[in-house]
């Protein structure tokens, strides 16, 4: 059993490193979009991901804030993931605000407002990060096909994948099975959280 937890813990140390890795390299792409002298003020496909990028930063933000509300209310292993998936929203906010500057542009967003009423128990805590994590694989997945400089498409493209992962691993917190859990070949962020055992009908 603790070769199997250490082999665990490892897996997320390599996982989190190739994250940091990559949005390494993405940050310093993201950096150089804006040096050609054509910013968002005068380049309308630049305007155009700005607008994008600045929806996409909304949805980021309600992420972190949805975990923000959550955390108090959970404890052990949903405390722990829920705690590294609030770090790695943050991550997504502070790569969406740097790739806003590369384009020549400004953030300018705010979260979108809950609409769910402040979590009570740790289902309604889970159940709003489920939908927080579904809203932004949402957002993320509409927004790749709209960009048209290639270093925020590809972020886009990141972000999707990030959510995607994150959806996965609260479906098992919220009581799903493991093979319940298991993602769609096409996750779209519109899939319902799972029953627990006891109240299925």
């Amino acid at each position: 059993m603790g070769s199997e937890r250490a082999f665990a813990i490892s897996s997320r140390r390599r996982g989190l490193g190739r994250v940091v890795v990559f949005l390494s390299a993405l940050i310093l792409a993201l950096a150089g979009c804006g040096r050609s002298g054509q910013g968002a003020s005068t380049d309308s496909e630049k305007a155009a991901d700005v607008a994008v990028l600045n929806a996409a930063l909304s949805r980021e933000l309600a992420t972190v804030d949805a975990y923000r509300r959550a955390l108090p209310l959970l404890r052990g292993r949903a405390l722990a993931v829920v705690g590294q998936y609030r770090g790695q929203s943050q991550a997504h906010v502070d790569a969406v605000t740097k790739a806003i500057r590369g384009v020549g542009g400004e953030a300018d967003a705010a979260a979108v407002e809950p609409e769910a009423p402040a979590p009570k128990t740790r289902r309604d805590a889970l159940l709003l990060a489920y939908e927080a994590e579904n809203a932004a694989l949402a957002q993320a997945l509409d927004a790749v096909p709209q960009m048209n400089t290639g270093a925020p498409r590809m972020l886009a493209a990141a972000l999707a994948a990030s959510h995607a992962q994150h959806v996965t691993v609260l479906r098992q917190l919220l009581g799903g099975g493991l093979a319940s859990s298991v993602p769609d070949p096409f996750e779209t962020g519109d899939v319902p959280p799972p029953t627990p055992p006891g109240e299925a009908g």
